[in-house]
């Protein structure tokens, strides 16, 4: 272990340049240590095939101290552990019943209603004069896209919104504090939708639980908390690709006169600045080797996301932004992957090609109107607020 290159979480050049800070460990090895004050030493995988093939070894399970577990009450507990937390057959089978909404085949039927979504937002925003992108553009749409899904009554969207606030802030006082009031509304609102069903994903899910399906009601209000959770990625996702397409002017002209980039543009924009740097770490079942480290059982093991994406073995110029860069079959890990690759991939996806199409269209002239910062979270690259004009 002392041979390994060390990486101190709570450095400020780790916490202001993670990318910098990983490439130079990834060319030492393959396999490093992530320390911080108050934390166990954890493993790190630094290279891109490595990691690919850690995330899809059924030796390295996510377990509940995978996560940090909020303080809730009593009767909130049967709720906190989330299909996340299951592995191999149970996930297998979990993931099954949930999925099909989540095919890119069903998110693509959907996209009209995120269209409308989209456009209803982007309509809201103050022309001419400065707004805060992330709080009144980007924060609020993966919410009103969840809610639109699982089918929450209008009237009961604006405190989903404060909790979907509440959730993309982290794992604070304000999290901890809406967990109750978001398990209750989603008791309720299974609880309506078996008495009455509706065209939703939750009466979806009541119908097959009728028909044999093995989803409890319990099962049922944990999944709609745990998307709820999971499903704020585009939120810092839109932030950090319109930050970081305002840095690079000549890729966002690219983008603009070819607006068929899109799609591809969100995946390299994911690959280059997406908010996720490290994944939920592992923990491995036995002695197992990584590119000829051996991690020993039990050890917590993530994959830095800021340096697998950017491993030069893998991608040409990994540090130039590209918006033309084709997407490979061995292309970012910005969702994961394996087993628990983002079941959300597909909104997320279509969520922020809309956005910043929708972005730009309304705005052509959108420019920044004030300095931005990066709050010093080592898991997690995301603005504190992200001040334009348009």
């Amino acid at each position: 272990m002392s041979a390994l290159p060390t990486l101190d979480l709570s450095d400020p050049a780790v916490l202001t340049d993670p990318y910098g800070a990983y490439a130079e460990i990834r060319e030492r090895s393959p396999v490093a240590m992530l320390t911080a004050p108050g934390m166990p030493p954890m493993w790190a995988v630094t290279r891109h095939a490595e990691g690919r093939a850690m995330l899809a070894d059924e030796r390295f399970e996510i377990l509940s101290h995978s996560y940090q577990r909020p303080d809730v009450p009593e009767h909130c507990r049967r709720y906190m552990r989330t299909m996340s937390e299951t592995n191999g057959a149970e996930h297998r089978r979990l993931r099954r019943l949930v999925a099909p909404p989540f095919t890119p085949r069903n998110t693509e039927s959907f996209r009209p209603h995120l269209a409308t979504i989209v456009d209803a937002l982007v309509d809201a925003l103050p022309a001419g004069r400065p707004f805060d992108l992330l709080a009144d553009f980007a924060r609020p749409l993966p919410t009103e896209a969840i809610s639109e899904l699982v089918g929450v009554p209008a009237a009961d969207r604006p405190r989903w919104r404060a909790w979907g606030a509440a959730v993309v802030a982290g794992h604070g006082p304000e999290f901890t504090a809406a967990i109750p009031g978001i398990l209750a509304a989603a008791e309720a609102l299974v609880a309506a939708r078996r008495a009455e069903a509706a065209d939703d994903l939750i009466s979806d899910l009541v119908r097959a639980q009728d028909e044999g399906n093995r989803l409890s009601d319990d099962d049922l209000v944990t999944f709609v908390w745990q998307l709820l959770l999971a499903g704020q990625t585009p939120t810092n996702l839109i932030a950090n690709a319109v930050q970081t397409l305002f840095t690079h002017p000549e890729q966002l002209a690219l983008l603009r006169s070819k607006p068929e980039l899109m799609p591809g543009a969100v995946e390299e924009l994911t690959r280059f600045a997406g908010p996720q740097l490290l994944t939920v770490p592992r923990y491995s079942a036995v002695d197992a080797e990584i590119g000829g480290v051996t991690v020993p059982a039990g050890s917590p093991v993530t994959v830095a996301l800021a340096s697998v994406n950017r491993d030069p073995r893998v991608f040409t110029d990994p540090d130039i932004l590209d918006v033309t860069r084709p997407v490979g079959r061995d292309g970012h890990m910005g969702y994961a992957h394996g087993e628990h690759f983002c079941l959300g991939a597909p909104l997320a996806r279509a969520q922020t090609e809309l956005a910043l199409s929708a972005l730009w269209r309304r705005f052509p002239d959108l420019a920044p109107a004030g300095d931005v910062s990066f709050l010093p979270d080592p898991g997690t690259w995301r603005l504190a607020s992200l001040p334009v004009v348009g």
